[in-house]
């Protein structure tokens, strides 16, 4: 089973009855809030390649419409809805994980001085912290022309496997890579995903690669929301969001 399809499933689990009671496909990203207050994030991708107007085909309204109905966008080959999906399922994840550790992601880590770390997607802050504490750091982005040092991401599949540690965005979700990606990563020591993306169920990655989620949960959801309407990004989610480190292995 995919990825896609155990937090399809895990998330179903948790619907119930209850309905999205605001829904936003922002520039940056998309938000669903339930009636009960919950609010999930997630990367609007694929925002660049509809044409017209639209950037969500599907039937309307999506506000008042089941979670669990929003929830099976989720592994959709249109990648707005499986972004609408991947946020509604963490709209639903727990507010406070088992087990989770508030902080940096790279102090729950076990990164060594002789390493070399494959990033999936480019994370600026991270990439400041490893640059000098890693052997090697492989960055792999579909925008080269961000820095010089970036690699192609068509060349991720190949490269990873020479790594030791991972950091995978949590966008592979929407686009449906993540599988072939921690597939390539089952040798690394460490395996992380990363990003406002990351959905916090656990046992959605049980019997894959990964060894940590770095993800958030949302304090403030009027406040998320207003950023992402506002077409937003990342750096000012930290007023309205927790930051979660849950570990699935052990170091």
């Amino acid at each position: 089973m995919t990825v896609a399809c155990k937090l399809r499933e895990l998330a179903s689990e948790k619907c119930g009855n209850i309905r999205a009671c605001e829904v936003r496909i922002g520039l940056g990203y998309t938000g669903v809030q339930l009636e009960d207050g919950r609010t999930g994030v997630a990367y609007t991708l694929g925002r660049n390649s509809f044409s017209g107007c639209s950037a969500f085909r599907g039937s309307s309204p999506l506000t008042g419409r089941l979670a669990s109905e929003l929830v099976d966008f989720l592994g959709s080959s249109n990648p707005v809805e499986s972004s609408l999906g991947l946020a509604t399922a963490n709209a639903l994840a727990d507010a406070s994980p088992t087990g989770a550790i508030s902080g940096d992601v790279l102090q729950e880590l076990e990164i060594l001085p002789t390493d070399r770390v494959g990033m999936i997607g480019y994370f600026g802050p991270l990439v400041a912290q490893l640059e000098n504490r890693v052997a090697k750091l492989d960055i792999f982005e579909e925008k080269t022309k961000r820095s010089d040092n970036l690699r192609p991401a068509a060349e991720e599949i190949d490269g990873l496997p020479a790594c030791q540690v991972a950091i995978i965005t949590s966008t592979t979700i929407i686009n449906n890579t993540i599988d072939d990606l921690l597939d390539a990563a089952k040798s690394c020591r460490e395996v992380c995903l990363v990003g406002p993306s990351t959905p916090l169920f656990p046992d959605a990655f049980q019997g894959t690669s990964v060894t940590c989620l770095s993800g958030m949960t949302v304090s403030d959801s009027a406040g998320i929301l207003r950023v992402i309407s506002e077409g937003r990004g990342t750096r000012f989610f930290t007023p309205f969001t927790v930051k979660w480190n849950v570990r699935l292995k052990q170091r």
